[in-house]
């Protein structure tokens, strides 16, 4: 018999009909002669409750159906007489495919902490939580590709090896194939890396930022989407060493209509969530934030608050709350600074511009008065920035002089100083971090807990 899936079963209401479920054990409970056993096969975070009668079946198949073990179930569909749920299944043959030690099984009992699931991420996707926020991760993926693709834009799939740093923050893993204990060297004793892979130093990529901006300057509308690697030592809520990002770069954009795509994009995608994720953020509501819906319905109800970095310092600096981080213009804000800009003063997502071009990037577009930059970033409530990003600096000789002055190697950059050279254009992007929009959108404290597998200092064991 076909399998039909849980989400399936609830969904289409197939009461009546002989089925076939597989999926695995979530609880068992003993009743005289019958067993209830919930099984939750991932589609769906409710699982679908079998009605086995213990005469039916062999004593040693009885005893195999526990919490963990993977089995197939034929029966029929019926509504249920019991509390909780809508529809049963009477079993009429029952297939163990794998056990389950009760004794051993980590996951046998509820209550487990999150910090105790990071320990065993080979098996937290079995569980409520995990299994919610996975099936979300996948739902905002595609709606990110959805969103773009309706828009006119094509994917680039930029590199993941890449011998350029697009932040100049210098925290790259190195990539290379020379030997660790005995390299070769030059003449000054520094690693000969001519003698490497690809002939010169490489790393993982921190940005398709860079290789994005290529595409636009051809194909008018681009935007990357993959796995990008910082090699900070942050143990931190808010910090990964792997990590997805998604940067849409666009041509003949100014600051204002990248703005306007940033704030599209954001609500396209929370619309989605509320949409096609309702009873995993119930769920997720429920269990872990008791405002996440009421959050993320308030990120549509009305348009994002828009200011400069200058008119946001004075706010903060004039409102009186104590932060632990002084403030004061030509300093970088803080996540507490962010927070109070979104949940206290305007009470709605915030999109701050022109900062000071010594705190940002080597490529944001310079501003007429010298001291700022075209950039801007989208703050969340209890997220803080979601979003970075700028109109690019499209003139030469003012993005020469800009590399020269943060001291970032003419050599490596080469290729993308020449495409100021032949046909400039104006053109804006912005980069949005996959995990963030992940955070926001479960209620999820920590963003080791929005990624299967989770990468973090001293940590690389799954």
């Amino acid at each position: 018999m076909e399998r039909t899936k849980v989400a399936d079963i609830l969904q289409k209401g197939l009461s009546g009909t002989e089925i076939n479920v597989k999926g695995w054990v979530r609880t068992r409970r003993d009743y005289k002669n019958i067993v209830f056993i919930a099984i939750n096969d991932g589609s769906v975070i409710h699982n679908i409750q079998v009605v086995a009668e213990t005469s039916n079946f062999d004593e040693a198949l009885i005893k195999l159906l526990t919490t963990g073990s993977c089995v197939s179930v034929e029966g029929m569909l019926v509504e249920s007489q019991g509390k909780g749920q809508a529809l049963e299944i009477q079993a009429s043959k029952i297939v163990v495919y794998g056990t389950a030690d009760g004794e051993k099984y980590p996951l046998q009992r509820k209550g487990h902490s999150l910090e105790f699931l990071r320990e065993i991420a080979h098996l937290r996707p079995r569980t409520n939580t995990f299994g919610a926020i996975f099936r979300m991760r996948h739902e905002m993926a595609y709606a990110i590709h959805r969103f773009f693709h309706e828009k006119g834009f094509y994917w680039l799939h930029t590199p993941i090896i890449t011998g350029s740093d697009a932040e100049g923050a210098g925290a790259m893993f190195r990539v290379t194939t020379l030997d660790p204990l005995n390299p070769p060297k030059k003449e000054d004793g520094s690693i000969n890396y001519a003698e490497d892979f690809f002939g010169k130093e490489t790393n993982l990529t921190v940005s398709g930022q860079l290789e994005g901006e290529l595409g636009a300057l051809a194909l008018s509308q681009v935007y990357t989407f993959g796995p990008t690697f910082r090699a900070e030592n942050s143990n931190t809520t808010r910090h990964l060493a792997e990590f997805w990002m998604i940067e849409p770069e666009v041509a003949f954009f100014e600051l204002k209509e990248n703005m306007d795509l940033a704030e599209e994009f954001l609500k396209y995608l929370v619309s989605t969530a509320l949409q096609n994720c309702r009873a995993d953020l119930e769920f997720l509501n429920k269990m872990y934030d008791n405002d996440l819906i009421a959050r993320l319905e308030s990120v549509l109800a009305s348009p994002f608050e828009r200011l400069t970095y200058t008119d946001a310092v004075e706010i903060l600096k004039s409102c009186g709350h104590p932060f632990e981080y002084p403030v004061d213009w030509g300093t970088d804000l803080q996540s507490e600074h962010e927070r109070y800009l979104v949940e206290k003063h305007f009470g709605k997502p915030v999109i701050l511009t022109d900062y000071p071009k010594h705190i940002k990037a080597f490529y944001m577009k310079q501003n007429e008065d010298g001291k700022t930059v075209r950039a801007m970033d989208v703050l969340f409530p209890g997220i803080g920035e979601v979003i970075g990003g700028s109109q690019r600096e499209e003139d030469y000789d003012k993005l020469y002089q800009r590399i020269q002055e943060m001291g970032i190697h003419e050599k490596d950059l080469w290729w993308y100083l020449e495409t100021r050279k032949y046909g400039t254009a104006p053109h804006s992007g912005f980069g949005l971090g996959f995990e963030r929009l992940m955070l926001f959108v479960t209620g999820m404290g920590n963003i080791r807990d929005v990624i299967p597998f989770p990468r973090f200092p001293q940590n690389a064991e799954f």
